[in-house]
């Protein structure tokens, strides 16, 4: 296996769901604010909004008190991420980057090896907050408002011998990660294992871009260790299978397969965001839209989710269960660092059973069917149609 994937069978001493989005942006501030000696926070983008100053504050304030920072954003999603600022905005936004590189922090900006792979999106889609306390955050979510006050999110706290796992993964986007720090994080697992009653888990990690030739996502196709499992995973459900993502679009074999579960019979419910979630364009939104057809045809269950569905969940028969930041998008296949946690332990699946439970009696999720899909206009129509070709690169 190359160094651009990590398969790991790990375990958490303790695992806490973070569904709720002020329980998740309580807890990343107090481990900031808490940490003494490391902190490191890897995150696709993070917007100049009220939430974006109170974490670069707090991770400058760490940095100032003489914890080692590193804060590791990506390029790609950054610039994608300032579409929704003001000029003004922007700027500040590098003069607290800056601010941290000042008080002695780190601030990588991830970008792939290759200049085809900058040019075409590739970075990375990694969001882990991890500090000395041995404990991890890992979340589908970005250091934004809309991750906390708009769109579902979904993140959980692990500590024990993942975490170390999680921080090492890092190095595959550009980290620079100590190995003392690691060490560290090993120590504080075994003394944290002595229960005997761990969360057993698997980790799976992929960074495309470091697989990839001259032709970049051009004419690659994978293998993906993550999008491999994902497939697994589809392919052995046998009663029912539930997904969240953003906006459902996924690589061709893993959309294969989620057709070939609902016609054996699985009862297939996908849950991701209605049009109206991403006032900056509906391109995410057309990507998936021109695939309604087919899954309506297998059979397959959609609801979009009116004020946003960001969280990335799997599960399985209602037994087995995934989450972490890979989108069912191409781009999670071909272009994106994305990582993935997944178990059958009754802890972790206990809160995704519960949380698929709640999307089904949310008024804001609203099913789509071949009766709403002839009221769009023409216009609509006419979008998903021509643009929908483009799928993969939207």
């Amino acid at each position: 296996m190359s160094p651009a994937d990590i398969v790991s069978s790990s375990s958490a001493s303790s695992l806490t769901p973070l569904w709720d989005r002020q329980a998740e942006w309580t807890r990343r501030l107090a481990m900031v604010r808490q940490a003494r000696s490391f902190l490191y926070q890897s995150i696709f983008y993070i917007e100049y909004d009220a939430y974006g100053r109170e974490m670069l504050d707090a991770l400058i304030e760490a940095q100032r008190r003489g914890v080692a920072v590193q804060l590791i954003v990506d390029t790609f999603g950054q610039r994608l991420g300032g579409v929704l600022m003001t000029r003004a905005d922007r700027a500040a936004l590098a003069r607290s980057f800056d601010a941290l590189r000042k008080a002695g922090g780190s601030v990588v900006m991830y970008q792939p090896p290759r200049v085809l792979q900058r040019y075409m999106g590739g970075g990375h889609h990694l969001k882990v907050q991890v500090s000395e306390e041995g404990e991890a955050i890992f979340s589908s979510g970005n250091i934004t408002q809309s991750s906390f006050e708009g769109w579902n999110e979904y993140a959980v706290a692990v500590r024990g011998p993942v975490v170390s796992v999680l921080l090492e993964s890092c190095r595959q986007i550009g980290g620079q990660v100590a190995e003392g720090h690691v060490e560290s994080l090993r120590a504080t697992a075994s003394t944290d294992q002595r229960s005997g009653d761990d969360v057993r888990l698997e980790y799976w990690f992929c960074n495309p871009n470091l697989h990839q030739g001259p032709w970049a996502a051009i004419r690659w196709r994978g293998p993906n260790v993550v999008t491999d499992r994902m497939i697994e995973m589809v392919d052995s459900a046998r009663r029912t299978l539930a997904i969240t993502s953003f906006y459902f679009k996924p690589t061709e074999v893993l959309m294969a397969a989620v057709v070939r579960a609902a016609r054996r019979g699985v009862n297939v419910e996908v849950h991701h965001s209605h049009r109206e979630a991403l006032p900056a364009t509906d391109l995410a939104w057309i990507a998936a839209a021109v695939s309604y057809p087919r899954l309506l045809e297998a059979g397959v269950a959609i609801y979009e989710n009116r004020h946003g569905e960001h969280s990335k969940i799997v599960l399985v028969d209602d037994e087995w269960t995934a989450c972490g930041g890979y989108n069912f998008e191409d781009a999670a296949h071909d272009r994106l660092a994305e990582a993935m946690i997944a178990s059958r332990d009754e802890r972790m699946v206990a809160p995704a059973r519960a949380i698929f439970a709640e999307l089904r009696r949310d008024p804001d999720n609203v099913p789509v069917t071949a009766a709403s899909m002839r009221e769009w206009s023409g216009r609509t129509r006419r979008r998903v149609r021509s643009l929908g070709r483009l799928k993969r690169w939207m």
